[in-house]
């Protein structure tokens, strides 16, 4: 093939002076296929994993075709988090360093309104923002996009995957049409609704579809663990406690499991801090530098938060949860081995998920090796080890004559050895207060088949379940429903919309899958009865995820989601998740009409205005 040069691209000197002066050295794939693209004038759909240069591919192009001289907004970017915007913002303000008079913010929740209707005031004429707050800026009368010559929807995928599409439509519904403007959709991955986004509402768009790479680095250690659900914490924990890395990033799969993972590993005494959309930047700022300075050893986060994050001191990446598609592994585990640095990564997977295992190591082309978690016993060890390597500097500072005469006495008059005393204070020091202690000690429960324990009860180790690629019917049958479950999705959650309210499984999933933040690979079977529907999971919901799911409407109707026991009886009541009626406030969460199409259950006023549907972004 051959070689391509950024002077070969169409772009302004000024801009490639700039690429110089950063160190690019030549464009990478989806840069050459589309920069010439939207300079031309064309509409733009670039498919390409993270990390292989997609801010350039659309903000260089994006910065040739702005007028300096024009003080108003003429380019809108659209992205899924406040971390990306201020990433791609800042990427800009960097390309058009060698441009006086061109000016970029970024705009996103959880920031003072002040300086960002101030810069617009000011005359910035590129937009970087998350869809909420650009629509409040809008509403607000701070922001026109009457004369933007360029939109982009950056990690379009993710935004449409946290429900923002009914917020994208409504942004380009305030564009006038202009057969001028050029749009540009760039994702990682070209799910369906994806393409049908690109179909419907760009213009005979140049495609760019660049291959997965999905190469690790080679001083990365790819490790997996087998790990029921229900043994995560303990496990965890325990890897924390007897790694030799000086930091570490856990990933989870909802802003939920972010705030519980965090919690419990702070009560464990670790120094842990958590990371997802809920968090300020100002918070996020902070907790960075703690864990630059050393201040703060386990990072929890979701995928988008930590899109960007590099420490050098983390040494070792957990994926709590399996990424929801192969390539976010790449890039989770990407956190750490760089630039020539030792990494280690570990992904728990739990015994229904050898597929997904499989998936991974196919698309990285490197096999994970398997590990076991270490045993209670093991962690008191490094403990002890670590503490015991200090005891030598301890006696040469001196000043232990009252804690001597302590133990004499103690040994004298309860005639125990010392060895005991010794092993004892040891044990107290590091925290081991003997096994009816251990948090995580599974007692006389049952233990499954592919579960194993120590002598003490402690889980151990685990196994795939057999015949798991090829989900069978397990032999347990709803009682009175007749249906068999799936042993794949053997968690059943009942849900109070049924057939007389017309509702369609596709709005049930997507109800689910957006105020859960589920994978709908985790859901099963749905059966849609008479007054109430029934779901199948992979894996069990967390409390706060059955309420953010009850709180969901669903054709007019809460969702009122609640663990399935069988045919309802006499006797205490179901907990269901949702608001009672006596007591419904309507909130600004997404509802879904019985089509499983998204709408917002508030009025932004804009009744009048044409739908995103109804007309293209021309």
């Amino acid at each position: 093939m051959t070689s391509v040069d950024f002077s070969d691209l169409n772009l302004p000197t000024p801009i490639l002076d700039v690429i110089r002066d950063l160190g690019f050295e030549e464009p990478t794939p989806i840069q050459a296929e589309s920069i010439p693209a939207l300079i031309a004038g064309r509409d733009v759909v670039g498919v390409a994993q993270t990390g292989t240069g997609k801010t350039a591919a659309f903000g260089l192009p994006l910065l040739s075709l702005i007028n300096a001289d024009d003080h108003f907004v003429q380019a809108i970017v659209l992205a899924p988090t406040r971390e990306l915007a201020l990433q791609s913002a800042k990427a800009m303000e960097d390309f058009s360093a060698n441009l006086p008079g061109i000016s970029v913010i970024a705009v996103y929740g959880g920031a003072s309104y002040g300086p960002q209707i101030k810069a617009l005031k000011s005359g910035a004429q590129i937009v970087v923002g998350t869809p909420g707050r650009i629509i409040d800026l809008i509403e607000k009368g701070h922001l026109q996009l009457d004369q933007v010559r360029v939109l982009v929807l950056d990690e379009a995928d993710e935004m449409l995957r946290m429900g923002f599409a009914e917020d994208v439509e409504t942004i380009a519904a305030t564009m006038p049409e202009s057969e001028d403007r050029v749009t540009a959709l760039f994702s990682a991955t070209m799910p369906p609704a994806i393409e049908r986004v690109a179909d419907q509402y760009l213009t005979d768009p140049v495609r760019v579809e660049v291959a997965p790479q999905a190469t690790t680095a080679d001083t990365l250690d790819q490790t997996y663990a087998i790990v029921p659900y229900k043994h995560k914490l303990g496990a965890l924990s325990r890897v924390l406690a007897t790694r030799d890395e000086d930091a570490a990033i856990v990933f989870v799969r909802t802003r939920a499991d972010v705030d519980d993972v965090s919690a419990d590993m702070t009560r464990r005494g670790f120094k842990t801090a958590g990371i997802s959309g809920d968090v300020s930047q100002t918070e996020r700022e902070r907790i960075m530098r703690r864990l630059r300075d050393g201040s703060l050893d386990v990072l929890i986060a979701t995928d988008v938060a930590a899109r960007g994050l590099d420490v050098e001191r983390i040494g070792l990446v957990v994926n709590f949860d399996v990424p929801r598609e192969p390539d976010a592994y790449v890039h989770r585990v990407g956190r750490t081995g760089r630039a020539g640095r030792e990494g280690r990564a570990l992904t728990f997977f739990t015994p229904r998920e050898r597929g997904r295992l499989r998936r991974i190591e196919k698309l990285t082309g490197t096999p994970m090796t398997e590990v076991a978690i270490p045993t209670p016993r093991e962690v008191s060890q490094v403990r002890a080890k670590r503490l015991l390597a200090t005891v030598t500097d301890r006696i040469d500072a001196g000043r232990l004559d009252l804690y001597e005469e302590l133990i004499s006495a103690l040994v004298n008059e309860s005639e125990l050895e010392i060895e005991d005393v010794a092993a004892a204070l040891l044990a107290l020091a590091i925290g081991d207060r003997g096994p009816d202690a251990d948090p995580d000690r599974r007692g006389t429960g049952r233990i499954r088949r592919e579960e194993v324990v120590d002598d003490e009860g402690n889980f151990i180790a685990a196994s795939f379940e057999e015949g798991r690629d090829t989900p069978t019917m397990s032999k347990s049958r709803r009682r009175g429903g007749g249906r068999p479950v799936e042993s794949a999705f053997s968690h059943r959650y009942r849900i109070e919309v049924g057939r007389k309210d017309n509702v369609k499984p596709g709005a049930i999933v997507g109800a689910i899958t957006n105020e859960g933040g589920i994978d709908g690979k985790d859901l099963g079977r749905i059966d849609i009865l008479p007054t109430f529907s029934l779901v199948d999971m992979a894996t069990p919901l967390s409390e706060d995820q059955l309420e953010l799911i009850g709180r969901a409407t669903v054709a007019g109707r809460e969702l009122r989601i609640s663990e399935d026991k069988g045919p309802r009886k006499e006797g205490g009541p179901i907990k269901k998740y949702g608001h009672a009626k006596k007591d419904f406030k309507q909130k600004r969460r997404g509802s879904f009409d019985r089509h499983g199409k998204g709408r917002p259950n508030f009025d932004r006023g804009r009744k009048g205005q044409r739908r995103f549907g109804q007309k293209r972004f021309r």
